[in-house]
Parts: structure tokens; sequence; C-alpha cells
């Protein structure tokens, strides 16, 4: 039997062997269509090399696509497990030509797959065109033989594909297969036809006009290609059945299920298995791509798929979570044809583990309150939404959750009530929010928030995506449009931006629009939590909201703020290991081109200290591990080992950030380093490159602050102290290896010859060693000894007084020195004479003559300034005049 895996890499190599390049699948959040919640379709991916905005190094492509439709336009989860052909995941076999071949060779490239390659027979075999596609009818009858009555016409939109209003379009052709007149059903185009005896297994889309508005179609210069087949489809009638839960892939994984509840999986709980088989598909492969249980956007959605599966697994009486103990049957079925799944493996299995466990309790919770509650509504009856909503705000319980249940009951929702109700608690935390002392202009965000919903953030996985401009602020007020020159605050649906938090500067970059319009964005903030908040100036064209855009973040300035914030983790470790546990974080910042780190601790870190630390970081960041990433909750995470850090703000959910290489012994998580964190990161330590500590000091008491360089940064740190030491040897005219004996005897030499001109100085300010006739005068028969000395510093005042003094033997000494324009005095009074003078009263005097105020010392010393080096003469003279007045008194 050809298995699943098989049919897949038959149509691949098919399609390589004619001259198709085999392209991966692109991720399920699509990052060139932002209208859209999930890939959807083979076709996503290449949307913009069919509009010709971007070309590619191939004219003809072939993929396996992964796709989920499970929310927005394009939902089938409620009827998933019902139905024989319903998935919210499921895989797009697809060939794709641009502007290449078209209809003739697309056709018989199809026809020779089918028949040949997989085998089908041509007589169960028949086709759909478009009504008006004369040549697509003639073609089938050419290259299959098909005849008329295998040829059907549809004139609907069921065989005329458009992307949108406007844009690429043209006719389709369907293929069907016929599973025998054994069941019910007619073929398309018949009043029967939503039987199911004649399934479509492939649809051939013939991108030939473009739609420039209703009524205004032009033909393509380049017709394109666009196919898809469902691999579940053709799997099930190359392997004889009828239902898609059937094939081998999906019944490994019922099985799986059947085996790890212990249930029959084919008694009355076959449903429950066959939701569990394909949400655990959808949920594992989200994950993979990046998308996390969040309350909002494609991580609600998942969290829906999540939970139904959840709940048909508390339906077939699981008491310990199921999910996560059958990704590795998934892994085993698909990890081959998609690496992703089992690089992922480790964050899909706690992932689910932790989306289970808190399912569980919230679901004991209110189950118990929903049952007391639908006792008496009978079958058929209508839930209270005021009940509803108490579910959901009280216990977690979301509204499709209860209605799911109800529906199984027969029952309903109140759902206008229930709306009522959230309108309500809505009003309440707005006002709450708005006399919470917010300044008014912030008031804006609570407004687009309510509007636009939270931002998803695409920037862990992508650097390039595309968003829908969903709002803009000029000037503090919502605007519609903003021209060029604008300085601009701009909300969009998703974005790859990083928004300022958890110490991580936020991303800059370029969002240029559909239309042209280009904003050079210079930050990202976080409003309300929720909203990234690009701020940039419009530079070209004209932005409006609805607008869709390109963003795209500066990556080098993001691959330097990742290396940075990551260098921060080890360093964080490696200093609770060389200084002990009660480092803490106490505040970081990490910006492109630095990082600084306050810890606490009592003291300064010593030489060896740094160099131990610094040397362990660069140890981790050559080790070249990689860096892995948990979610789970606050409480667990810490539990399990990690570190939770200093002025976070956790939520119901945080991601764990392991690094540093294994530690088997360091808990849970076996790594070096492990916290819980929710900035970007390097993939590998490596990425890193080292590290270099060119800082440490103190921020206030027991706190103090490392600063780093990692990268080019510290790269370029070290070549400037290297030429730094060059230019200092060749000064010295010294080897780099000899400057420290030769600066050790200049540092001698210079103390020596310190002295020495200490002593010159003094001797100066002493008349050069005259008698102390010379060296004074007399002031009402006191010697009065004063100078005015230049260029002298002025710690060598005091000194020089003393010397003085000594000189005198018998006085008042009055020093001032001049430097740069400013004027240092110093006034000493001989032990013999402090009870009739004090050496404080003659200062003060002093520095009022320099313009300056106050002074002071003890009566036989005293010190004072003053900003007019001028008037230094005049100082002296104030003193002098003072000493008569007292001595004559």
């Amino acid at each position: 039997m050809n298995t699943a895996n098989d049919i897949r890499k038959t149509f691949l190599e098919y399609f390589a062997r004619n001259g198709h390049e085999i392209v991966s699948s692109s991720p399920l959040v699509p990052r060139n269509d932002p209208t859209l919640l999930f890939t959807n379709a083979g076709m996503v991916q290449f949307k913009n090399v069919f509009t010709g905005a971007e070309t590619r190094p191939y004219d003809r492509a072939v993929t396996s696509q992964k796709c989920v439709r499970a929310g927005g336009k394009h939902n089938d989860l409620e009827n998933v497990g019902y139905t024989a052909r319903h998935h919210t995941f499921f895989e797009m076999l697809g060939n794709f030509s641009f502007g290449d071949y078209f209809k003739e060779r697309a056709i018989e490239l199809a026809w020779n797959l089918v028949t040949k390659e997989y085998g089908l027979p041509k007589d169960r075999l028949l086709v759909t065109v478009y009504a008006e596609d004369e040549q697509a009818h003639g073609l089938w009858k050419k290259i299959a033989g098909l005849t008329d009555d295998k040829i059907i016409r549809i004139g609907t939109s069921d065989n005329f594909w458009q992307m949108g209003d406007t844009g690429p379009c043209g006719p389709c052709s369907e293929i069907f297969f016929d599973h025998g007149d054994k069941i019910p059903g007619g073929p398309p185009g018949s009043p029967d036809e939503d039987g199911d005896r004649f399934i479509e297994i492939w649809n051939l889309v013939f991108m030939q006009f473009e739609q420039r508005a209703p009524g205004d179609r032009v033909s393509l210069p380049r017709p394109s290609i666009d196919t898809g087949m469902g691999l579940e489809r053709i799997t099930a009638v190359l392997q004889g059945k009828h239902d898609n839960y059937d094939i081998d892939l999906m019944r490994a994984l019922i099985e799986a299920s059947a085996e790890a509840s212990g249930v029959d999986p084919d008694g009355p709980f076959k449903t429950s298995h066959r939701v569990i088989a394909d949400h655990l598909r959808a949920s594992s492969f989200l994950i993979a791509d990046g998308v996390l249980p969040a309350n909002e956007g494609r991580g609600y959605v998942l969290r829906r798929i999540m939970r139904r599966a959840m709940r048909h697994a508390h339906m077939l009486g699981c008491r310990e979570p199921l999910l996560w103990r059958l990704v590795p049957a998934l892994v085993r079925q698909m990890g081959e044809a998609y690496p992703e799944l089992s690089r992922a493996q480790a964050l899909i299995v706690e992932t689910l583990k932790l989306e289970e466990n808190r399912f569980k309790q919230m679901l004991d919770r209110g189950l118990k309150l929903l049952e007391e509650e639908t006792a008496s509504l009978g079958s058929g009856g209508t839930l209270s939404g005021e009940v509803a909503f108490k579910l959901y705000d009280t216990y977690g319980f979301p509204l499709d959750l209860t209605q799911d249940i109800l529906r199984g009951q027969g029952g309903s929702v109140d759902t206008a009530a229930f709306d009522a109700a959230m309108a309500r608690q809505k009003a309440a935390a707005r006002a709450a929010w708005a006399g919470s002392g917010e300044a008014a202009t912030e008031t804006v965000w609570f407004d687009i928030r309510e509007k636009t919903g939270a931002t998803e953030f695409l920037g862990y996985a992508e650097d390039v995506a595309e968003g829908q401009v969903m709002a803009l602020v000029v000037d503090g007020k919502p605007v519609h449009a903003a021209k060029q020159g604008d300085k601009v605050a701009l909300v969009a649906n998703q974005t790859p931006f990083y928004a300022e938090s958890g110490g991580q500067m936020g991303d800059a970059g370029t969002i240029i629009t559909a239309n042209g319009a280009e904003i050079r964005i210079s930050d990202t903030q976080k409003k309300l939590g929720a909203l990234h908040v690009h701020l940039g100036e419009v530079v070209k064209g004209e932005v409006t909201t609805g607008d869709t855009a390109e963003f795209r973040i500066d990556t080098t300035r993001r691959d330097a703020l990742r290396a940075n914030h990551s260098a921060t983790h080890l360093l964080h470790e490696a200093l609770r290991r060389r200084l002990g546990d009660h480092v803490t974080q106490k505040g970081s910042l990490v910006a492109p081109d630095r990082l600084r780190f306050d810890i606490s601790h009592p003291k300064a870190l010593s030489p060896e200290e740094i160099r131990d630390v610094e040397a362990e970081v660069n140890s981790r960041i050559r080790v070249n591990a990689d860096v892995n990433t948990s979610l789970m909750t606050p409480e667990e995470a810490v539990e399990a080992g990690a570190l939770a850090l200093f002025g976070e703000k956790y939520g119901e959910e945080v991601r764990v950030v392991s690094m540093g290489g294994a530690e088997p012994e360091k808990g849970k998580f076996g790594s070096f380093s492990t916290e819980l964190c929710g900035g970007t990161h390097v993939r590998r330590t490596g990425d890193i490159g080292f590290l270099k500590i060119i800082g440490e000091s103190a921020v206030s008491a027991g706190v103090r602050r490392i600063e780093a360089v990692t990268g080019i940064g510290a790269l370029a740190h070290v070549e400037q102290q290297e030429a730094l030491l060059a230019e200092t040897a060749g000064v010295l005219k010294a080897a780099p290896s000899e400057l420290p004996s030769r600066v050790a005897a200049l540092v001698e030499e210079r103390r020596r010859l310190e002295r020495e001109l200490v002593e010159l100085r003094k001797k100066m300010a002493s008349g050069g060693g005259a008698a102390s006739e010379s060296a004074a005068k007399d002031v009402a028969g006191v010697k009065y000894a004063a100078r005015r000395l230049d260029d002298v510093p002025a710690k060598e005042l005091k000194g020089m007084a003393d010397a003085l003094k000594k000189q005198v033997g018998s006085g008042v000494v009055a020093l001032v020195a001049v430097q740069d324009g400013k004027a240092s005095l110093v006034v000493a009074v001989t032990d013999d004479l402090t009870g009739r003078f004090s050496a404080v009263d003659f200062v003060r005097v002093g520095s009022e003559a320099l313009g300056g105020k106050g002074g002071g010392g003890r009566p036989d010393m005293a010190q004072a300034g003053g900003p007019d080096g001028d008037k230094a003469d005049s100082a002296l003279a104030a003193i002098e005049q003072a000493l008569a007045a007292k001595a004559a008194a």
C-alpha cells in the first residue's frame, strides 16, 4: 500500500522531473498576506509572484503546503470529527507556473500523474470546466480522451477562482473521483451533488485575467497555473478508503489516542478520537510555526483547537493530560517531511501539557456550574447570557466552549445578553483606567485597543512580514491618513517589530505600504500591554488606515540586540556562580551597541572577579549550544528552576529561555542559564561572538552596575584598546610588553619631581630662605607674611603656610594661589597668637574680597576660595587691614 508519505513524495518528485522547483512549505502564519489568519492554500506563499510584486529564480514550482482552516472566513472547526473530509489541518499538494506553461501542459501533467503515476482508472474520473472555457473543454477531450458526459460545464463561481474583489483570477477545472454507486450522491452540477459518491481530488486554476474593478476584467500578460490537491483526499482514494480518517497517517494517530486513553478507537467514542487526531496535528504545527496559546488573534484560535481536543479527551475519561503523549506518534508520521516538527517537539510537548493542565482545572470548576444551570433547561433550552459570561469571566470558560457543550445537548446560549455583560465590563474597566492618573494623551490608546485588538508579534521567527495598518496617531490624535513629514505612531494587526520591554530596546526599521508610502521607524513601544506602537516619520507618500504594508526591521540592529540580550542571561548566571546566590538582577538595558546589567552586591567587584565572570560567559558562548524556548506558567517555571527577572510583569503563561550548554544537574531544564523572558534571543550562543566587560560601578547602596559589549561592539572595543596600547608604546619608544615597567618607572620619576617641586614652592613662598625680617612686614606690632602664588595647586597651600609660619616665628601668614582665573586662600596664625586672632576671621575677609562666601577651619589654620583671581592682591590687603584693626583694638 502506498503510504501518505509515499504519495506526497511521488507528487513532488514527479513535478521535479518535469522541471519544477521543489519549494518548502511556508509557515502557517502568512508573512505576505496580513488579511489571512492562517495559510489556507498552496498559493498563499506565491501571491506576490502571481501579482508581479516579487520574482523568484524559477518559473515552475511544486509544494506540499501546510494549511489550517479554523478561523475567519475558512472555518471548518465545528465539522471536524463528524464528517469524512473536514480538517483543521491538511496538506495541499500543488504545482505552479508563473507565466511559463498554461492550460494544455497543466492538464497533461495532471492527467499523467493521476492515471500513470498514481494509477487511477480513467473510467472512474470525470472533470468540470467553467461553462465559458471552451479551450479547457477541448483540451480535456484531446489529452485525456474524455467524452462529453465526463466533462461537466459549471457556470458558477465554483469553477471561477478569484484572489479577492480585485486581482488575478481565472477559470478552474476540477478532477473528481467516482467512489461507486454503493455510495449515494450525484456528479457535480446535479441536484444531488452534495452526496459523497463523487469526490473532488484536484483543482486546476487557470489564472489568465486581472479583475481591476467590477465589470473591468483584462487578460494577464503572463497567464499562470495554480493547482491544489488535498493529500488526505488523494491518499484515501489511493488506499481504497472513502473516509480521510481511515488513511494510514490519520489512523496511526487515532490508534495512538486509543492506546493512551484505553478507549476503543472504533466504538462509541470514535468521533472523539478523530477530533483528537486532527487537532493534535493542527496544534502541533501551529506551535512549531511560532503560534502560542493566547486570548486573542491566532493564539486564541490555537487555544480553541487545543481545548476542543482536550474536552474530547475528558469525554474519553482521561484524568491526566493526553495530547502531549501523542506528539511522538505525530513526529514519527510527519517529522521527516516537516523537520520543523522534530525541532519544536520539546516546545510542543511543554505547551500542550501546560494548556491541558490549566484546562482541566478550569473544566472541572466550570462544568459543575454549567451542569447546575442547565439541569432545569431541558432539551433545546437557552442558557442565560449572564451565566455564560460568569463562566467566561470567573472560570475562564470561553463562550464557544459553552456553546459547543450546549450544542451537544441540543441547547444554545443567549449571546445578546452575553455581549451586553461583556460591554458593561469593558465600560467599567475603561472608567477605572481613566481614573488611574494616566496622562490624557495616553487615553487614545485605550480607544485603539478596543477597536483593533492586540497586536500579534511575529518577530520571534521573522524579520520581515506584511501587516495591515489599523490605526495612525499624529500629535496625540487618531487620524485616517498621515502624509510626508508627519511624525506618526502606527499600530498594525501584526508586526515583526519588538516593542521595548524587559530592558530590551524597541526595534527600528522601515514600513512600506502597498501604494509606495514609506515610514522610517525609529522606535517601537508597547501600550496597554498589548499594542505595538511603531514611532517614526513618513518620508514618502501618504499612509492610510487599512493599508497593507511590508514591515522590515533593521536586522543589523536586531541582531546586535539579540546578542546583547542573550549575553545578559549568561552574565547573570556567571555572576551568581562567582559571587553567590544573593546576586539578583536589579535592572538592565539591552541596546544595540552595549548592555547594562545592575545586580544586588554589597561591594565593588575585584579585577580577578571580573576576569572570572567574563571568562565563564565566553566559555558558554564558545559552546555554541542551541537557545531553547518553552512555554509555562510562571509558578511552574520557577519551581522547575527558572529565574524570574526583576521588574518583569508576568501573565498566565511565560516564555522560558534556556541557554549555555547542557548541565543535567540544573533541574528540569538542564541548561547553564534558564530565565523567564519575553525578549528576542540568538538561535545559538555562538551568535553572540564574545563578551567584554568595559565597566563596573556603584549605582546605589548594595547595587552594582556591569557594562559590557558583545560581538562587533566587543571587537571594536578591543581594537580601540590595542590602538591605544600601540600609540602609547610608540610614544615611549618601547614594546607593548615593556609598558608596565616603563610606566611604573615614569610614575616613580613623576613622584620624585613632584616632591622636589613642592619643596621649591615652599622656598618660593617663604622668600627663598631669607631671614624672617624680609619674609614679613610689621602690622601694628604683629608680623604679617603675605604671598600671591600663580599656578600653584591649592592642596599645597597649607604645607607652604606651615613652612612660612616656622620662618616667621610669631605672626600671621596669608597665601593666595591663582589658577584658571579662580583663587584659593589659606590664612595661618602662629600658636602664640591664637588667643588674640583667629585664622577663620581673616580667611572670611579675604574670601569676600575674592567674590566668595565664608570659609572655615581652625583658629590656627583656615581655608577659603573665590571665583575672582584678579582680586588676589586685594584679598591680601583686606586681611592686612583686618589684622591692623584687631591688633590695635
